[in-house]
């Protein structure tokens, strides 16, 4: 890269990284190392979080995220990660009848009923 494009990409940088030529060449290489490398993070990340608020309505429902999305596969219900992550966050209705739809499919996500459980109070005398 000249000079210039070099300086134009350290614009905002501190200290001598934005105007001192062999400093801002090595700054600038290392800033769009860590760019290419976090435009596929971000990815990485954002399908990390639509899961997570996938099971939290999921367990909502008392069916946990696995269970669930075999039931949409054996459905044949074809919606994304985000998709079905919007639709928790801001439609639960439309959330619940998918969960529905699910628990029908496959008999894993039927409602487990646990017994109470025994509490015992020790009394000291």
């Amino acid at each position: 890269m000249n000079k210039k494009k070099v300086f134009n990409l350290a614009k905002g940088f501190r200290g001598r990284a934005k105007n001192c030529i062999r400093i801002a060449r090595e700054r600038v290489e290392k800033a769009q190392e860590y760019s290419y490398r976090d435009r596929r993070n971000k990815k990485r990340d954002m399908q990390s979080l639509w899961i997570q608020r996938i099971n939290a309505g999921t367990r909502f429902h008392s069916v946990n995220y696995g269970n669930f999305m075999h039931g949409l596969m054996k459905e044949n219900i074809q919606l994304n990660w985000k998709v079905l992550s919007e639709l928790s966050m801001h439609e639960p209705l439309s959330f619940k009848a998918l969960v529905d739809i699910s628990r029908n499919a496959f008999l894993g996500n039927k409602n487990v009923v646990h017994p109470p459980r025994k509490v015992s109070i020790l009394v000291s005398v």
